[in-house]
């Protein structure tokens, strides 16, 4: 049996809820939006939903361009119920990037590190993948099931995004998915959405956060500012600096503060580094090259900048330790 079809003799329903991680970037909702597609072949209807907002302007573009519905669960609290059943792609339950809604996570589906605290009557996590997208895209492709021009322009888009252009954590199946898509995906919407990912707020995010970055024993930290969208962006931007191989953005959010890490050594395992440095604090993770965390927090803002030197302390000295 492939994974889709192990995927579908667990569903009980003839709809299910489809959940992407807070604030959905295009690898999670090209996800969502295949596996509905796919779904829908064998007579399941699904609604894809997330929590929070989608900040960015290529992103919302996607979604308008491909006619891809998506549901904020606030606007759901009265139609879900206990029974539903829920499918994650691109997160995992107990994650900090994603909230828990009403109704039963039955099934995940997720390239990113696996939390053994939580069971699922089916999983296929694979932290190997460079994007869920490539997992969905694969599905069509062992169950022989035919992909239309919106959907190989989804995955191929969410695929190229989430490895940079096939440059980072990037494997075969990445790369054999991409190949297989090409001639179905329409990539002048690709190239349109990749060179228009940028507003004039982004611009200002990326000044302040050149402004303030800070560099020890070759580890950037950098502020972008309160609800900055890119900040996964800006800290790819600060590893190009030769003087860096380990970048962490950070910026302060409602009711905490996000971080984005990156690192180009494969000694210093981003995700692991991360969930060391905030623990206690706050919550992190992810692969080894990109990861991301999250700390509640409530404080002032002179409050917040004390709380931030505990943090760069912190990754300074889990590096340290690392590097002896």
């Amino acid at each position: 049996m492939t994974r889709f079809e192990q995927l579908l003799e667990q569903i009980n329903r003839e709809h299910v809820y489809i959940q992407t991680h807070n604030f959905p970037d295009p690898d999670a909702i090209a996800s969502a939006y295949g596996l509905q597609r796919l779904l829908e072949t064998r007579g399941i209807r699904a609604t894809i939903c997330y929590k929070g907002k989608i900040d960015r302007y290529s992103t919302d573009k996607l979604r308008e361009i491909l006619g891809i519905e998506l549901h904020n669960v606030e606007n759901l609290g009265a139609i879900l119920s206990d029974e539903d059943e829920v499918i994650l792609v691109d997160s995992q339950k107990g994650n900090s990037n994603i909230i828990d809604i009403t109704g039963d996570e039955i099934i995940c589906i997720d390239h990113h590190p696996y939390n053994d605290k939580f069971g699922y009557r089916f999983m296929d996590i694979r932290p190997q993948n460079g994007a869920c997208a490539t997992m969905i895209a694969e599905y069509f492709v062992e169950n022989d099931v035919p992909m239309d021009e919106k959907i190989a322009t989804a995955l191929t888009y969410g695929i190229r995004i989430d490895t940079n252009n096939l440059t980072r954590g990037v494997s075969k199946l990445d790369i054999e998915m991409v190949w297989r898509m090409f001639d179905l995906c329409d990539y002048e919407t690709i190239h349109m959405l990749e060179n228009s990912n940028l507003c004039f707020e982004d611009l200002v995010a990326y000044g302040k956060a050149i402004s303030s970055i800070e560099v020890y024993d070759n580890i950037s930290f950098a502020d972008t500012g309160e609800d900055c969208p890119v900040i996964a962006n800006i800290s790819d931007f600060m590893l190009a600096l030769k003087e860096v191989f380990f970048s962490v953005v950070y910026s302060r959010r409602d009711g905490g503060i996000k971080l984005s890490v990156r690192s180009e050594r494969a000694s210093l395992d981003a995700g692991k580094i991360i969930a060391k440095a905030l623990e206690g604090l706050g919550n992190g993770g992810g692969h080894a090259t990109m990861a991301g965390g999250f700390v509640p927090f409530a404080g002032t803002d002179s409050e917040a900048a004390i709380l931030m030197d505990e943090i760069k302390e912190r990754f300074v000295a889990v590096i340290g330790e690392l590097q002896v």
